[in-house]
């Protein structure tokens, strides 16, 4: 199964500080693998005007849902999430972690994740500037994303 990503909104290349944010230049993001913070798929600038990501994944029913892994996908069965890192790139090409959203697959309704098993495919769409301007963190769930079968 595959899981699609499409994000939209993002907050820009540079993010001046703020009340408890120091402000950063040279953003960007990109999707986490398991166990391999600095390991990226598809780091997009964050002034892009959009960024997507598609994500290899296996379904393996159990008794209390779906359980989707992959080697992008983190925690343990029944709250599974994955992680959006943002951070900065500097002249070198270096990326330094600043925070992370975790798109929260246990807040996937379980009508659509069985539907999305059948087609092969679950999409994600998100904004990701926070209400403050800022890149987008902490856990996201449903209105913030929408869960569809792609």
């Amino acid at each position: 199964m595959r899981i699609h990503i499409e994000a939209s909104d993002l907050p820009g290349r540079t993010c001046p500080p703020g009340a408890g944010f120091p402000g950063y230049s040279g953003v960007h993001v990109g999707v986490q693998r398991r166990d391999r913070r600095d390991e990226l798929l598809g780091l997009h600038p964050g002034d892009a005007t959009s960024a997507a990501w598609t994500l290899e994944c296996t379904a393996t029913p159990t008794p209390g849902g779906v359980d989707l892994r992959g080697p992008h996908i983190q925690g343990r069965p029944g709250s599974r999430f994955i992680y959006l890192s943002w951070g900065t790139v500097d002249d070198a090409g270096v990326f330094s972690m600043f925070r992370r959203a975790k798109l929260m697959l246990d807040a996937v309704d379980a009508g659509t994740v069985d539907a999305a098993v059948r087609s092969g495919r679950l999409l994600g769409r998100l904004g990701l500037t926070d209400g403050r301007g800022e890149p987008l963190c902490a856990a996201v769930r449903p209105p913030r994303i929408e869960w569809t079968v792609g």
